[in-house]
């Protein structure tokens, strides 16, 4: 079990800045999520905590302990790497076993460590199997059974169960958190899922271009984001954003002097049946939501809409929102401006 901090974490490679100035502060039982899109820094991180990278600057502490000049295998720190890294000679069986082997546990514990994790990951009719005979989903699971037999400070994950199929992802990650939770252990985990973020983490980091725009618990991220980019990030549809002048949303409140665009989540846009001036340009039943994109003069607005109501293609409509679900943005998008 471990706290982990990242104070002021700066990497080039060449002209590229992964990382630009990044601190966190990662709490012992935490499940902490890094999210973003490709390319932003995130695996970098967890590079930089396992100690495979050197920060320009900065310093990483694991339980208040600097890290500076601590190797790898010091840490004491499990990863799931995104490409695997699984032994090709080995059984699946096998591979799982290695670290507790490496570390010369005793057989009778490898026995019921192994037999735990594998159950829990639904993995044991494959263990007989080498690499090369199972499919990608699979072998994800040997490598995360593989650093669960483990009795590490924290687990570090990069992206772990991209290669499942939905289902299976949805079920792996709800096994995940469970298995966290169980074990109280820390967990670091990367994902570019903004939906997988949200459902297992306590906390998260939102990054853009190695930069951090947002830390705080999913809900307080998705219902008050910092800045237009964080906002834009969560959400599916992604929120509506429409300059604040000139719009058809019918807002009812006050529109504070500063505010240049407002922000509406399509579940919170009220469509009316009332002949008004926006259009129904397309309708999406999705079972027990109903996606409307919705032309209003220039701008295309998603709606979100319970149940399965009837509307049709080109049906004239009005949009109204209740003023406390608005958020309000300055020029720049950065900074929420209050209502």
């Amino acid at each position: 079990m471990a706290s982990i901090r990242l104070e002021n974490i700066c990497k080039r490679y060449g002209d590229v800045v992964a990382l630009d100035n990044v601190s966190l502060d990662v709490e012992d039982n935490g499940f902490f999520c890094l999210f973003g899109p490709p390319l932003s820094g995130k695996t970098t991180i967890l590079k930089i905590i396992l100690g495979l990278e050197t920060p320009d600057s900065g310093s990483v502490f694991i339980n208040d302990r600097p890290m500076k000049g601590v190797t790898p295998a010091q840490r004491n720190v499990a990863m799931v790497f995104q490409n695997l890294a699984l032994f090709p000679h080995m059984s699946a069986l096998n591979n799982v076993r290695f670290p507790l082997v490496e570390r010369g546990v005793s057989e009778d514990l490898i026995v019921k460590r192994v037999d735990t994790v594998t159950r829990k990951l639904h993995m044991q009719h494959i263990l007989h199997k080498p690499p090369s005979q199972l499919s990608g989903g699979e072998r994800q699971r040997v490598a995360i059974a593989r650093a669960l037999v483990r009795d590490p400070v924290a687990y570090l994950m990069d992206d772990p169960i991209s290669a499942l199929d939905a289902r299976l992802r949805e079920e792996t990650r709800v096994e995940l958190r469970r298995i966290q939770r169980e074990m109280n252990q820390t967990v670091i985990y990367v994902t570019h899922d903004q939906e997988e973020a949200m459902s297992v983490s306590d906390q998260m980091a939102i990054f853009e271009a190695g930069r951090v725009r947002q830390i705080g618990a999913p809900h307080d991220l998705y219902d008050a984001p910092a800045n237009t980019y964080v906002a834009e990030m969560l959400g599916a549809p992604a929120i509506n954003l429409v300059a604040t002048h000139g719009t058809q949303l019918q807002t009812g409140g006050f529109v504070p002097q500063q505010a240049v665009r407002l922000g509406v989540r399509p579940e919170h846009l009220r469509v009316l049946k009332d002949g008004g001036q926006t259009r129904v340009k397309a309708i999406e039943p999705m079972g027990a939501t109903t996606i409307l994109t919705l032309q209003a003069d220039e701008t295309v607005l998603k709606a979100a809409l319970h149940g399965q109501p009837e509307f049709q293609v080109g049906e004239a409509v009005s949009l109204s929102v209740d003023p406390a679900q608005i958020l309000y943005f300055d020029g720049n998008g950065d900074t929420l401006v209050a209502a």
